[in-house]
């Protein structure tokens, strides 16, 4: 069995483990990954951007050389690289986690629980719940299904066809670090800086291709890649730019405007003006649209490294 086979199988396979299990409840291998890099943290840190590469060097660095070193002992037999493949693509993807939270505080508001919602949506993002109404936790939850659509799956399933397990964890290494310390807080704003560059950089094609696929997917394509041409660019995130205006041109739904996140305001520009505000029955549609787009994205990385490898070898053959 070929490597892109190999590869197809256990993408696939990792895709299905996530649907029907979703994350493991103890043991999540992301979060002992987080408490590694937590540790690296204490004994390296230093109001220093130099110190904080070092972090980001050592601990996606350490990810990237597991994959690699995993991957080559199993690299005789078949069925273990496929087995690896798709281990690897399930303990990384978070499709079924991201839905799960965004229908939990869904349920919540659509049975008018406005305080089990807001308590629910710390689970999903960093926004400050106590200043949101109803609908405005809807469009926060709405934002975070799109943005993490690319950085929970879509992204994973790009690093995975590029460099196979390695680029598997890599990637969910330099996401995870740019969660912990990419934030623009005192303690990490020099700090963290190289882990948020280094998370814009791997970010980029998948989050290209979720705002692709979600141009397919969506109910209203025009729409969505009007409002990913006219507004992407005033995102203030090079990613979730494309893939939140995407999503709402797909949606219909208006997004971005004030935000607040512990207690600091940040302004940022609407995103599909003419769209009508998000409401609670869009957190369903979101999550409908984030399940197409992620499936569509296993087709698209699958098909890629079969090319890519195709036309590598005739290449080479030359």
């Amino acid at each position: 069995m070929g490597a892109d086979r190999i590869h197809a199988y256990g993408a696939a396979a990792g895709l299905l483990g996530d649907l029907l299990l979703g994350d493991p409840r103890r043991g999540h291998p992301v979060a002992a990954f987080g408490r590694a890099a937590a540790a690296v943290e204490k004994a390296l840190w230093r109001d220093h951007r130099g110190w904080g590469a070092l972090h980001t060097a050592v601990c996606a660095g350490g990810a990237v050389a597991l994959g690699a070193a995993m991957s080559a002992g199993v690299r005789r037999s078949p069925a273990a690289s496929l087995a690896l493949t798709g281990v690897a693509t399930w303990a990384v993807v978070g499709g079924t986690s991201l839905a799960r939270e965004a229908r939990h505080i869904g349920r919540a508001l659509e049975a008018g629980d406005v305080e089990a919602a807001r308590d629910r949506l710390p689970h999903l993002c960093g926004r400050d719940p106590q200043a949101l109404d109803a609908d405005g936790i809807a469009r926060a939850v709405v934002e975070s299904v799109a943005e993490n659509t690319s950085d929970a799956v879509v992204g994973a399933l790009v690093w995975g066809a590029v460099g196979g397990v390695p680029g598997l964890l890599g990637f969910r290494a330099v996401n995870t670090l740019d969660a912990m310390v990419g934030h623009r807080s005192p303690r990490h704003l020099r700090y963290g800086w190289a882990s948020a560059r280094l998370d814009d950089v791997a970010g980029w094609p998948g989050a290209r291709l979720t705002a692709v696929l979600a141009c397919v997917a969506g109910d209203d394509p025009r729409g969505a890649v009007r409002a990913w041409r006219t507004d992407a660019v005033k995102h203030p995130s090079p990613n979730a730019g494309p893939v939140e205006a995407s999503f709402a041109g797909a949606l219909g739904v208006r997004m971005g405007g004030t935000l607040s996140y512990a207690g600091r305001i940040e302004h940022r520009p609407v995103l599909n003006g003419g769209g009508r505000g998000v409401v609670v029955g869009d957190i369903e549609r979101a999550v409908r649209l984030s399940r197409r787009v992620s499936w569509l994205a296993l087709g698209a990385t699958v098909a890629g490294r079969v090319l890519g490898g195709r036309l590598l070898k005739k290449g080479v053959g030359v």
